[in-house]
Order: C-alpha cells, then sequence, then structure tokens
C-alpha cells in the first residue's frame, strides 16, 4: 500500500477523522470568497470543486503538482511555486485561502506579510491551522503549531481578525479519545523523549509509518466510528483550547 505523508490530507478511509474537517474549512471559506480567489496549499486537490464556483477566477498553489491540471474548470489555474515569496502582483486578489499550510512555513512571517502584499484593501486572508493544545505529539513535518493568541499575532498587520475554533460533537470525540489513547500507548516506549529533541528531518519517515499504522489500526478496530464521521460533525465555534483547529478571518 501507498504510503501518504503526513504532510498532507488524505482521502484514505482512515483518514477519515481529518479529512471530514479539513473540507469543512473550505466550505466555510466559500461562504466568504468573492472575485479573484489564491488558494496557498492546493494539496490532492480536494478543495478545488468547492471554492472554485464562488470565484471569478481561482488560483491554486502548491511546490508540488498533485492535481490533474488537465481536467480543471476554466476558471481555475494551477502554479507550482515555494513559498514564501509570491509569485504575483500587488493587490491581485480579492481573497487568500491558505488550510493546514503555515505551520509548514519556516519565514511564518514573511509568508503573512507577503499575503497582505497580494490583497487588495479589505481583501480577506482565510487560513486554518492546527490548534496547539490538542496535539497529541509532536509532528515532525510542522515547524511550528500555534496556540489562538499566537496566530493573532501574527496577523496583527490586518485591520480586523474574527478568530473561530473548529469544534466537533461527541461523535468526533470519541473518536479523539481512541486515538489519543492509542497515540499514548505507542509513545510509551520513547522513553527518552526523542521525538521532542531530535531534528525534524529524522523524524518524519518514522511519524509517518506510526501515523498510518496507528490509523489504519484505529479503522480496523473502530469501522464504524471511523466511518461514520461526516463533515457535519463538525462546526465552527468560539476559539478556545479545545478546538481541534483555529479558522481565522483575516481583513487587509
Amino acid at each position: 500500500m501507498a504510503l501518504n505523508t503526513a504532510e498532507r490530507v488524505s482521502r484514505e478511509v482512515s483518514d477519515n477523522f481529518v479529512y471530514q474537517r479539513s473540507r469543512l474549512a473550505y466550505y466555510e471559506a466559500a461562504k466568504r470568497v468573492e472575485g479573484r480567489v489564491l488558494e496557498i496549499g492546493t494539496g490532492t486537490g480536494y478543495g478545488i470543486e468547492i471554492i472554485a464556483p464562488h470565484a471569478e477566477r481561482y488560483v491554486t498553489l502548491d511546490k508540488h503538482c498533485a492535481v490533474d491540471v488537465a481536467s480543471l474548470p476554466a476558471n481555475v489555474e494551477f502554479r507550482e511555486a515555494k513559498v514564501p515569496p509570491l509569485p504575483f502582483a500587488d493587490e491581485e486578489f480579492d481573497c487568500v485561502v491558505s488550510f493546514q499550510v503555515i505551520e509548514h512555513i519556516v519565514r511564518d512571517k514573511e509568508f503573512v506579510a507577503e499575503v497582505l502584499r497580494v490583497l487588495r484593501k479589505g481583501g480577506k486572508f482565510i487560513v486554518s491551522t492546527p490548534n496547539k493544545p490538542m496535539s497529541l505529539t509532536r509532528n515532525p513535518w510542522h515547524v511550528r503549531e500555534y496556540r489562538a493568541e499566537e496566530l493573532k499575532s501574527l496577523l496583527s498587520g490586518f485591520s480586523n481578525i474574527e478568530c473561530y475554533g473548529v469544534g466537533g460533537n461527541e461523535q468526533v470525540w470519541a473518536y479523539y479519545e481512541k486515538n489519543r489513547e492509542s497515540v499514548h500507548h505507542i509513545m510509551r516506549f520513547d522513553v527518552l523523549r526523542m521525538q521532542w529533541w531530535l531534528p525534524r528531518w529524522i523524524l518524519q519517515l518514522p511519524y509517518d509509518v506510526a501515523n498510518r499504522l496507528n490509523r489504519r489500526r484505529l479503522h480496523s478496530q473502530n469501522r464504524a466510528l471511523t466511518e461514520s464521521i461526516k463533515m457535519d460533525d463538525y462546526a465552527l465555534q468560539e476559539v478556545d483550547d479545545r478546538c481541534f483547529d483555529l479558522f481565522y478571518v483575516a481583513i487587509k
């Protein structure tokens, strides 16, 4: 079986807990976008069909191409590039969306400054990222993770910031608790707490293997629970430490 890197959200059924949460971000963004829209972090492209119908022009950008460019809608353009900087003119876009990306960016302040530069005045930056207090272990693909106040501070150059969290119902929490127990079981072998001090690049492959095996094990043991989680089991709410993700709308 192919190994899906933890750097991207997979549609594999064992990833359903994360995938459905990620879809929610796109549907919430679709309610808020208009005009010329830039997405930073295409991933496998499952968000394109959700947002593109609401955009006049939709440019989606990633460091690797994992989409079928030939089949993209007429108003969608794919660009391959590493960021920052952004390969666009000043004030070129009405909206910028970026989901589960900023935690991977080394120069996050420069990244935000570039988003500000390419947005028109009054434009929106819609961003999601994992909520640090809810992380069960260190993800070596992430340069850093943010608490609610840290992300708000990073976005302080915007004129207004709407702060939301992504919460879940009892079914979501039931899966989270199963996952927490499983991760705790695995991490008991890390008696030297190597996950916290080894360089990220050393940990990435072992993390991917352990993460994939753990999710598949959870799926096999809790098939009905894993597969029954739907996007509607998640919702935006007031941000707090028990939100799974941060979802912020920053206005220039």
